[in-house]
């Protein structure tokens, strides 16, 4: 049960034409035992799953979300060859083999920033922009995930991503260490409005300065964003869903540390499990949320969508 990997190599706010080390073939079985948080043992010196075998199926996929502030797309080199990353990512579909990374690079940065977590619902390529939100199938036994792209690789032979060990294992093919897969764009966006009833307004943008883009009639926005409450609730700027309620807290007190506004962790049912979501508010404006998403861009904290408290 031993299959030929990618090492990862690391892109943090990757600039353009940057020349990184090159790359080790690895197997995907670690000869270093190692936990997911480390345990206080060395990393190991090759990659493979964590002793801790947590149940993937009670993770819930990556909750598509529209980003605010620029992408990251620009140009970079690795190992000789240069990559130029698509801007737009919503329309992409593509078929081709799919690894996985996992105890080699749990807790290291991402190209985005990010810290990796092998048991979150992250993905990494070589050039949808950053982040980008994917649906994976596996076209051996249809099985679907969503995941967030927030890294850059695989770049090895003509594997056309690497999923986070969860997201492997939640496909079916961790074990064997590759798979044949289908990797489609999602526009979070259509997605909110498809899937969350509570969606009403979303703050996306590409540009240095976000916007709020009304989904909804602007007159049955605007009253509540200018009053502050109405007899359908509040509105909040939700900066993220976890399925961990300690990193839920952890990103509520980074936000406290970052806003002048109230920032509240509520846990709702979610198809997949419970879900903790961080929001900020209440939002009495929209100068208000043109402003805290202002903020939240320069932090480089997270992105945020304006949804209705009910």
């Amino acid at each position: 049960m031993r299959a030929m990997r990618l090492m990862k190599v690391r892109l943090v706010d990757a600039a353009p034409l940057l020349l990184v080390p090159a790359l080790a073939l690895l197997g995907a079985c670690s000869s270093t035992p190692s936990s997911p948080s480390g345990g206080g043992s060395a990393r190991p010196s090759v990659d493979g799953a964590p002793n801790y075998q947590m149940d993937v199926s009670t993770i819930p996929d990556a909750v598509p979300t529209p980003h605010t502030g620029p992408y990251k797309a620009s140009p970079y080199r690795v190992l000789g060859k240069s990559y130029s990353p698509m801007q737009d990512g919503r329309n992409y579909r593509e078929q081709g083999e799919a690894s996985w990374y996992g105890t080699k690079f749990h807790g290291q940065a991402t190209a985005n920033g990010e810290e990796y977590d092998l048991y979150g619902m992250t993905a990494a390529h070589k050039t949808l922009p950053l982040p980008t939100y994917v649906q994976v199938t596996n076209l051996e036994n249809q099985r679907k995930v969503i995941v967030r792209v927030n890294d850059r690789g695989p770049f090895y032979s003509t594997r056309i991503i690497d999923l986070s060990y969860a997201a492997a294992k939640k496909l079916g093919y961790a074990e064997r260490g590759v798979a044949r897969v289908l990797v489609e764009g999602i526009d979070p966006v259509a997605w909110q409005q498809k899937n969350d009833p509570s969606y009403l307004v979303s703050a996306r943008s590409r540009s240095e300065a976000p916007s709020v883009v009304v989904s909804t009639p602007p007159a049955k926005v605007a009253p509540a964003l200018t009053t502050g409450t109405t007899d359908r609730g509040e509105y909040y700027l939700q900066v993220g869903a976890f399925a961990s309620d300690l990193a839920a807290q952890q990103l509520r007190q980074r936000l406290l540390s970052t806003l002048d506004a109230g920032v509240t962790v509520t846990p709702v049912q979610h198809s997949s499990g419970t879900l903790h979501r961080v929001r900020v508010g209440p939002v009495v404006s929209e100068d208000e949320a043109r402003r805290l998403i202002e903020q939240l861009r320069l932090a480089n904290v997270a992105d945020a969508t304006l949804v209705r408290s009910n």
